[in-house]
């Protein structure tokens, strides 16, 4: 069980890394290569929902990662 955690664990990091530094900030960030993108080939609503995923998707790997951390501890106490 403490393997399984740790390696959700680590996906829920790097899940994490990759949301937020694809997600498009007050400077347009790395995501703004992308959306620009798919703003110019698709319309303006599809970058937009390419910067709702990555906030749904760095909210869900957060709790995660966030659970994971404390059953991580919880596991290598030995309660």
């Amino acid at each position: 069980m403490y393997y399984f955690t740790l390696v959700l664990f680590v996906i829920a990091c790097l899940v994490l890394i990759v949301s937020v530094l694809m997600q498009s900030g007050k400077s347009a960030g790395m995501s703004g290569a992308i959306g620009g993108g798919a703003e110019q080939l698709f319309g303006s609503q599809k970058g937009r929902s390419l910067d709702k995923t990555f906030d749904k998707l760095t909210k869900i790997s957060a709790v995660v990662f966030i659970l994971a951390a404390i059953a991580l501890v919880y596991l290598s106490k030995g309660v």
